[in-house]
């Protein structure tokens, strides 16, 4: 409760929420309120910390007043920022983003933004350009290939999604969401073989535990043609005890430690 709350603690409530990316917004707006009305002062330098953190929740709520009284301290304190500099309609937004780009095309941030502002009007192509681009100069931004992939879905265009989901997987090989999501696409196109392979891959890295892996290696070996459906068979013990778990409550899995993973079956990935 505010009203309980000493000004530091508010501050320091804040502070940590900031540090461990909390988006409680009600309660971030309550306590910046509070903060930026009654002690602005006492804040220093964290102000504009506070500001910001507290803006973006304001928008969350709707609060546009209070929303409204923290940008305007920013802008009064930073003039000149790009990170001020955000308006809010789109067309506006492009234009300011577009201008900022020009001034300085190694920003990888306002590129980003702009992509954002693209994909909310649905200009989906545009942005797909926009990422193709950012991407030629920023080739190491794992989240860039992601979101490219996932545009590409969105145009049925399972091949370069593939292709997005195989340069993620070159660099985090690990990554047993990555090895998820390629099989995701590779069953889409139809190849289930490959699918099964990079869904048992992707069981193997999480410990069993990736849900959506151990599905989708069911469907990838669950062909009615097939004599031996082992990844199925097994994949079908392993959801169905998890889930007699869930409803028991108990914490640990009871008996159902076996992992079938042939070495055969585990994809071996080179740049090429």
């Amino acid at each position: 409760n505010t009203m309980e709350m000493g000004w530091a603690e508010a501050r320091d409530t804040l502070r940590e929420w900031r540090e461990i990316s909390v988006r409680d917004s009600e309660q971030i707006a309550e306590l910046g309120e509070f903060l930026v009305f009654d002690h602005s002062s006492k804040l220093k330098d964290e102000l504009w910390l506070v500001c910001e953190q507290v803006y973006i929740a304001a928008l969350d709520i709707g609060n546009y007043d209070l929303a409204n009284v923290c940008i305007e301290k920013l802008n009064d304190q930073f003039p000149n920022s790009f990170r001020v500099r955000k308006p809010c309609q789109f067309e506006e937004a492009l234009d300011a983003y577009k201008e900022l780009e020009s001034e300085d095309p190694t920003n990888a941030a306002i590129r980003k933004r702009k992509i954002v502002v693209l994909k909310s009007k649905g200009f989906y192509g545009d942005a797909i350009k926009c990422l193709v681009s950012y991407l030629q100069t920023f080739m190491a931004d794992n989240d860039a290939w992601l979101e490219l992939a996932e545009l590409y879905i969105k145009h049925l265009d399972y091949e370069k999604a593939a292709f997005c989901m195989e340069e993620l997987l070159i660099s985090n090989p690990f990554n047993h969401l990555y090895h998820q999501r390629y099989a995701e696409i590779k069953y889409s196109q139809g190849h289930r073989d490959v699918a099964r392979q990079y869904f048992a891959q992707s069981v193997k890295l999480s410990s069993n535990t990736n849900m959506r892996a151990l599905y989708g290696l069911f469907l990838a070996d669950g062909d009615e043609r097939k004599k031996d459906n082992q990844y199925a068979a097994w994949t079908a013990k392993i959801i169905s005890t998890k889930y007699r778990d869930v409803w028991s409550n108990r914490s640990e899995e009871s008996g159902n430690s076996l992992k079938i993973t042939p070495a055969a079956d585990i994809p071996q990935l080179t740049a090429s």
